[in-house]
């Protein structure tokens, strides 16, 4: 979940309701209020403990930008060693990032049309753990209005940048992490794109409020109905080698794994 970097009083609830919180210094902090907020982040980081630390993402600004120094010698100067890096465009960036601060893990954010092209070189990029996919800066990078049509779902463009930065991240090895809904009050949306994120192969999806979380957890969390189905799957694979039939469906090998997965998602494998 994202969390505003000059509103500390925030941080420690975020990370008690989220998995992991995304300290920002770049869209969600005015450029006047960042001298603040990298304070915060800075005594934040030697406030908490390991397990929070390790929780913990910030987002700098983008490479290229006045501000990017900045914050990077702030996260050198703080514990924490995962950097969201908006606008990735290439590996250079990457490196640049990188050699400023040893041990860090990147997660890319492909939300420009040079990124989207780029998620492939990025995916393999030693530093980096995940891609991420943002639309609304893409559109602007392509002098767009609006990523939405007027029923809520995504335009083309955008379905297609954020396909191929899921096939870009699992061809590199990384892990895939879904954009943001920005309507904070679509829950029902939020819920059916969260859906189809975890059927899709994406490790999780950004939530901007506290009240997404609840809804992108029950998403990703697999009903009793799936845990089953896939137990029955794996169960039977165990006494058939080979293809055979179940419930009607014949069973291969790529159905097996996908009942693997669905057993992971649920602790059970």
């Amino acid at each position: 979940m994202f969390c505003p970097a000059d509103r500390p009083e925030r941080f420690a609830k975020a990370l008690e309701r989220a998995d992991a919180v995304i300290l920002d210094l770049e869209d969600g902090v005015a450029p006047a209020d960042r001298t603040a907020a990298r304070g915060a982040i800075v005594a934040f980081g030697a406030a908490v403990s390991p397990e929070a630390t390790a929780r913990t993402v910030v987002r700098v600004n983008a490479a290229g930008t006045s501000d990017f120094a900045v914050d990077v010698a702030v996260v050198r100067a703080s514990p924490f060693r995962t950097v969201m890096l908006p606008k990735a465009e290439s590996a250079a960036e990457l490196d640049e990032l990188a050699a400023a601060v040893p041990g860090v893990r990147v997660i890319a954010l492909c939300e420009s049309a040079k990124g989207v092209l780029a998620a492939p070189e990025l995916a393999r990029h030693a530093a980096v753990d995940a891609l991420m996919w943002g639309a609304e800066d893409l559109l602007v990078s392509l002098g767009g209005a609006s990523s939405r049509r007027a029923d809520g779902t995504y335009r083309d463009v955008a379905t297609h940048a954020r396909s191929a930065v899921l096939l870009a991240a699992a061809a590199g090895g990384c892990d895939a992490i879904d954009a943001v809904h920005v309507d904070l009050d679509d829950l029902t949306g939020l819920a059916a794109e969260a859906e189809d994120a975890v059927a899709c192969g994406f490790a999780a999806t950004c939530c901007l409020h506290p009240r997404q979380v609840s809804v992108v957890r029950e998403a990703y969390r697999p009903s009793e109905s799936q845990v089953e189905a896939a137990r029955n799957i794996v169960t039977a694979a165990h006494a058939a080698p080979g293809a055979f039939r179940l419930g009607g469906r014949m069973i291969d090998e790529p159905l097996i794994a996908q009942a693997r997965a669905v057993l992971r998602r649920a602790g059970g494998l």
